[in-house]
């Protein structure tokens, strides 16, 4: 492994390894999609609900404190009755769209291959 692949070696017991810790956020179910859809700009919380789907209220909402939490997504709120809050990526957020729209395209590609992989496996293996 060239050294600007290496895994950093800064991960110890006090400080957590860059690479889990921000894989650990962004990698979870929701949070790809969640950044993928405030891409396209500022959103209401609605309408980030039916850009995804079929996420629930309440995981949206998780999703996107953790995603402002970490930097990624801003949001404001509007003293209006009713409030109005909306959401925006961040420049933190913004720099991570490259790398990933990379890796959504790489997912794209080779969906078919890890699909026909996991049956492979499935038949060869005893249940």
């Amino acid at each position: 492994m060239s050294e600007e692949t290496a895994f950093p070696k800064s991960c110890s017991f006090e400080q957590p390894c860059p690479i889990r810790d921000v894989l650990d956020r962004i990698g979870d179910q929701w949070s790809l999609l969640v950044l993928d859809v405030l891409s396209g700009g500022t959103l209401r919380f609605n309408a980030i609900s039916r850009q995804i789907g079929d996420i629930s209220k309440q995981m949206l909402s998780k999703t996107l404190r953790r995603l402002e939490h970490d930097g990624f997504v801003h949001r404001t709120i509007y003293a209006e009755v009713p409030p109005r809050v909306e959401y925006e990526l961040t420049e933190l957020g913004r720099s991570f769209l490259e790398p990933m729209k990379g890796l959504i395209a790489w997912a794209d590609t080779h969906h078919a291959a890890i699909r026909e992989a996991r049956a492979d496996y499935s038949a060869r293996e005893p249940a």
